[in-house]
């Protein structure tokens, strides 16, 4: 099956995939419609302004606090209203967070938690309404490699990206019957300002190849894709190494 991919809701359009996705979008025939929603009022006004001059159609852009789940209805209302119908909405919103204080300090895990779980799920949730109503659609969320195993550097924010991924599974399951797409994308590290304070390694994909991936994926309907291809034989060789040797890891 190949998507269309014409009118498209992007959520957390300020984020370096979300906007590279967008960038992959200005070459598509004809080009997208496209409705921005990020947090950054300013930044999402440049975002817009920048894929206007690609040759990409806005048909609105809003600017919210995607933490705050009540406001999801009327957001994605808005996006119809503009839009008139939606061929697929991309979840690319979420934060890091600070591991280190997360272990001592609830309030920060509970907010890594918030942004990159509960409000994805309201997002979802919503969407695959709309979508049911509207009988056709397809729903993109930007997952990551470390919800495939908990790892002492990361796993606050990896269980919120396990838990994202199950229940992207769960709504595939529900939605699949209705020929509504679910397609969760599992980067691993990529070069964008999120991971800027990162150090560099050969594992670094650009913001752009990842997109591409998407893009692909999206069109041909996929449910699961690691981005780039080589972290799903990485990461099964992580999920199968015993606990006895896994547990004396430091990664």
């Amino acid at each position: 099956m190949t998507r269309k991919l014409r009118n498209v809701i992007v959520i957390g359009a300020t984020s370096g995939i979300a906007q590279a996705i967008c960038r992959a979008f200005t070459q598509r025939q004809p080009p997208c419609r496209l409705f921005l929603i990020a947090r950054d009022a300013d930044k999402l006004e440049a975002v817009a302004a920048d894929l206007k001059v690609r040759g990409v159609e806005i048909a609105g852009i809003r600017q919210a606090d995607l933490a705050d789940t009540a406001s999801h209805p009327e957001l994605l209302a808005a996006a119809w209203q503009e839009l008139g119908s939606v061929d697929a909405a991309i979840i690319a919103h979420g934060i890091l967070g600070d591991q280190k204080k997360a272990e001592r300090d609830w309030p920060e895990a509970a907010a890594i938690l918030n942004v990159n779980f509960i409000s994805v799920a309201s997002l979802a949730t919503h969407l695959a309404n709309d979508f049911e109503h509207q009988g056709s659609g397809q729903i993109v969320a930007i997952g990551s490699v470390a919800g495939d195993r908990g790892r002492k550097t990361n796993y606050v924010y990896g269980s919120a990206k396990s838990a994202v991924e199950t229940f992207m599974e769960g709504l595939r399951h529900r939605l699949a019957p209705r020929g509504i797409g679910v397609l969760l994308v599992k980067p691993g590290f990529v070069d964008t300002p999120m991971t800027a304070h990162l150090p560099r390694s050969p594992l670094f994909a650009s913001a752009d190849q990842v997109a591409r991936t998407i893009v692909n994926a999206m069109e041909k309907d996929r449910s699961t894709v690691y981005a780039p291809f080589f972290w799903r034989p990485i990461m099964w060789i992580v999920r199968s190494l015993p606990e006895s040797i896994f547990n004396r890891l430091s990664f």
